[in-house]
C-alpha cells in the first residue's frame, strides 16, 4: 500500500492550538481508496528545522503524495494553495526566535514552483460535497511557505514523489472566538475536507480546466 504524509503544524503567533494539526493527527492509519494509508507528522513552526524533518519523513516513509496543511486566520474557507515563492520575510519570529526576511528558502532556486495537487479538482469536489473551498495564490513568506517551496523543490529532484501540495484552513470556532470578526470551521468539517482532498488527489489524473482566477 502507497503512502500519503500528511502533516499540520504546532501552535505560534500566541495561541493555544493549532486546527492543522487537531484535523491531520485524527487521520492517521486512514486508508483511501484502498491503495493509499495517511501516516501524519508534526511540523514545528520554526524556518528550516521543518524542512528537515519533513524531508527526512518523506524518505523513511517513501511516500508518494505529501499534502501539508498550515492554520490561515482570517481566512474563511479551505484554500488550496497553487504557487510557493523562494522568499522568506517573517512579520514575526517563529517558534524559535528566528525571523528572516528577504532571504530565499532555497539558494539559487527557481523562483516559484506550483502545486503538483489537481488544485481545481479538489475545489470544485469540497463545493459539491457542501464545504466552502477556494483556489489561493500565495501561501504568505512565512513558515508555511518555506514548507510549501522546500516541498516542492524536493518534488522536483525526486519524481517518486508524485504529488504534493499545502492547504491553509481557517480558525477553529473556539479560536475565533478570541479574534472578533474572524471565520472558522468546524474541527469535523476540516477532517471531512482533507480526506476528500486526498481521495481526488490519488483518483483525479488530471486536473480541471475551469476558473481560479481571481481579479483585483
Amino acid at each position: 500500500m502507497k503512502t500519503i504524509l500528511m502533516t499540520g503544524f504546532d501552535p505560534f503567533g500566541g495561541e493555544q492550538t493549532n486546527p492543522s494539526w487537531e484535523a491531520v493527527k485524527a487521520l492517521h492509519d486512514k486508508t483511501i481508496a484502498d491503495t493509499h494509508r495517511i501516516q501524519v507528522l508534526q511540523l514545528p513552526c520554526e524556518f528550516d528545522r521543518s524542512l528537515a524533518l519533513l524531508t527526512a519523513q518523506i524518505q523513511a516513509l517513501q511516500a508518494s503524495i505529501v499534502i501539508c496543511v498550515g492554520q490561515a486566520g482570517g481566512r474563511p474557507d479551505i484554500s488550496i494553495e497553487r504557487v510557493a515563492i523562494n522568499l522568506n520575510d517573517a512579520r514575526i519570529p517563529d517558534n524559535a526566535g528566528q525571523q528572516p526576511v528577504d532571504t530565499p528558502v532555497v539558494a539559487a532556486g527557481a523562483a516559484a514552483y506550483f502545486s503538483s495537487l489537481p488544485v481545481k479538482t479538489i475545489m470544485q469536489t469540497l463545493r459539491q460535497r457542501g464545504i466552502p473551498a477556494s483556489l489561493s495564490h500565495t501561501a504568505g513568506t512565512y513558515v508555511c511557505n518555506h514548507v510549501f517551496y522546500g516541498l516542492m523543490h524536493y518534488a522536483s529532484q525526486h519524481p517518486e514523489l508524485q504529488r504534493a501540495g499545502f492547504v491553509h484552513i481557517p480558525y477553529l470556532p473556539e479560536q475565533a472566538a478570541a479574534h472578533p470578526g474572524s471565520a472558522s470551521m468546524s474541527l469535523d468539517m476540516v477532517r471531512q475536507a482533507l480526506l476528500i482532498l486526498a481521495e481526488v488527489t490519488i483518483t483525479a489524473e488530471k486536473d480541471i480546466c475551469i476558473s481560479g482566477g481571481i481579479t483585483h
